[in-house]
């Protein structure tokens, strides 16, 4: 665990935008930073490339490792490149470049953790990206409020694009194949962590599924480290018109056991929910309250207002 002067060891779980974000901030705080991600995208040049290559969908992997490049000229130019994509017409357009080259070093070694350290090294990155499963994943929803004469009635839904931008109301989700395998360097960086962030992002196809890997999931409750939870600014399109307490209520419904020892919250968020504390500290954590949010007013956080709360919670540890 962390030494005196030592910078701590955090792992973030989480996908695409929100772990960007935790990222981008967390690695203002430490370089010993791993981040383990989401495999069930299915949508787009990831989605693609996973129904063509049978491969891991490399596209939330790729925005991870952007999001912890070196903050050089060289770092950031490797960082654009990796994000920019393919335009035109062809078979090509709409493809991350990042997601190509990813693809292309796991066909080539034939092992994805290496594959994505070789990319890693490339963008002389501030930590490292982890897959949470060694094989790409599904995610299957029960689903209400699809159908305006049987409002109640339960459909399931599967995929992630599917399920991100449905109408419905999201009661429930499960991955297929069920228990399936975790990346087992994602399952020793939790046992060897200082602390483990989840959160923000998509709740139902970006952090829940973290808990449903079995292995992982019992890393994650099970382990030594601090358990940081960090809300989103506002409710997400899969939780729209969620409390803050009800995402927390989520989070424990799905990982009967669950504790946690901090719960990060926008001021503006938390204050519509009075009884947010309460259920924070229903799984043992203590709430912290803070301005994080851009102020462009968009439902983003703000890095550097995230990195100092994260300083601040770190050190307690």
């Amino acid at each position: 665990m962390q030494g005196i002067g030592s910078l701590p060891k955090v792992v973030a779980c989480g996908g695409g935008h929100g772990l960007s974000a935790s990222l981008t901030a967390l690695r203002r705080v430490t370089d010993n930073l791993t981040a383990v991600v989401t495999v069930a995208d299915d949508g787009g040049s990831s989605g693609q490339l996973r129904r063509e290559l049978g491969c891991l969908p490399p596209g939330d992997l790729r925005m991870a490792l952007a999001a912890l490049c070196s903050d050089d000229h060289e770092g950031r130019t490797w960082a654009n490149v990796l994000q920019s994509r393919f335009t035109g017409d062809g078979a090509l357009s709409g493809h991350a470049i990042g997601n190509l080259l990813i693809a292309g070093l796991w066909q080539q070694l034939g092992d994805t953790v290496a594959g994505l350290d070789m990319v890693a090294d490339l963008l002389r990155t501030r930590g490292r990206v982890l897959p949470m499963s060694s094989i790409p994943l599904e995610i299957e929803a029960d689903v209400i409020g699809l159908a305006h004469d049987t409002p109640d009635e339960i459909a399931t839904l599967s995929g992630q694009a599917t399920i991100a931008g449905t109408p419905g109301t999201v009661q429930s989700v499960r991955l297929i194949p069920h228990g399936p395998p975790a990346c087992e360097e994602a399952v020793e960086a939790i046992r060897d962590a200082d602390a483990v962030v989840l959160g923000p992002g998509s709740w139902f196809t970006s952090v829940i599924p973290h808990l449903l890997v079995p292995d992982l999931g019992r890393a994650i409750l099970d382990t030594t480290a601090r358990r940081i939870l960090v809300l989103n600014i506002a409710p997400a399109a899969e939780t729209d018109g969620f409390s803050a307490s009800r995402h927390i209520e989520l989070l424990a419904e799905h990982a009967p056991g669950l504790r946690l020892d901090v719960v990060i919250a926008d001021d503006g968020f938390a204050g519509t929910d009075p009884h947010l504390e309460r259920y924070a500290a229903s799984l043992g954590a203590e709430l912290v309250v803070e301005d994080i949010g851009l102020r462009d007013e968009s439902p983003r956080h703000d890095a550097n207002r995230l990195a100092s709360v994260f300083s601040e919670v770190l050190a307690q540890g």
